[in-house]
């Protein structure tokens, strides 16, 4: 009875989770053609051919962290036990969230580029003799590093506003960290009268050097992050392996209370020891 119920649950959220993915959609999708008045629209449930190219729309949309929502209902319905599908729901906001950050960090890393890149195409055009203002409005459009703030310190420059100040705002985004120092370059070479070339060979030089430093300090710890992603995918290796000798770890697991019990301690010890891993590459990193 109970494994009737488990696998009744897991069948109920598999459906939902499909109608989510394709009946919501059909509908939007009919809505939007019936008000643009184009097209034909046929009545009725999607059908499969539809359900399959609305999935393989949405799967771009969707992020990854719902395939462990999806092995969860596959796990729920092998072990008829709505546990792995409580796991998995429990996991996508985690793995968003971790995505979120990996999008972030990379964000953050294009966004230094562009910067280093910024510095270099602006020092070759001030030293081609255009003025500073021209040199940036040329620099900022072919190497894009200013980001979000880009219009505000392009329309500095073009109408002889606070460039620094402008500067010195884009560099709040993350990554662009070195905008102060083209800000203070610029300050200097305008009230100062100094060059504005030289002082951007040595910011991005600097800057240079500040990248080629992070980039050995992630190669060297490209070892400790893959030992990680080994010791987290370990339990599922050995439930395969399990499987494979016939000893039926799912059903052991979670239909037996001794199973129950090794189950609760090892995904306690297992989170502790992924959290553990990745706080030490992570202070390793920010180093």
């Amino acid at each position: 009875m109970i494994g009737e119920t488990s696998m009744g649950a897991a069948l109920i959220c598999f459906g939902a989770l499909v109608w989510l993915l394709g009946g919501r959609h059909y509908g939007m999708r009919r809505a939007r053609l019936l008000l643009a008045g184009g097209g034909v629209v046929t009545s009725g449930p999607p059908s499969w051919d539809q359900a399959l190219a609305e999935l393989r729309r949405l799967r771009g949309r969707l992020g990854a962290e719902w395939w462990a929502l999806v092995a969860g209902l596959l796990l729920g319905l092998l072990g008829t036990s709505v546990i792995p599908v409580a796991a998995g729901a429990a996991g996508v906001p985690v793995l968003r969230r971790v995505r979120l950050a990996r999008q972030a960090r990379c964000a953050r890393e294009r966004r230094a580029d562009a910067v280093i890149a910024l510095c270099g195409a602006l020092a070759g055009e001030v030293r081609a003799g255009r003025q500073p203002g021209e040199a940036l409005l040329r620099a900022a459009r072919d190497s894009g590093g200013l980001g979000e703030a880009q219009a505000a310190v392009v329309a500095a420059a073009r109408f002889g506003g606070d460039v620094p100040g402008a500067l010195a705002a884009a560099a709040r985004q993350p990554g662009a960290e070195g905008l102060l120092g083209l800000a203070a370059c610029w300050r200097v070479a305008v009230d100062q009268g100094a060059g504005l070339a030289a002082g951007l060979d040595r910011l991005d030089a600097a800057l240079r050097a500040e990248r080629d430093q992070r980039a050995d300090l992630h190669a060297q710890l490209a070892g400790a992050r893959a030992t990680t992603v080994l010791l987290a995918v370990l339990p599922a290796l050995g439930l395969l392996l399990g499987a494979a000798m016939g000893a039926h770890p799912l059903r052991v697991l979670l239909h037996t209370g001794a199973g129950l019990g090794c189950l609760a301690a090892g995904s306690a010890f297992e989170g502790a020891g992924v959290w553990w891993a990745v706080r030490i590459v992570r202070g390793a990193g920010a180093v």
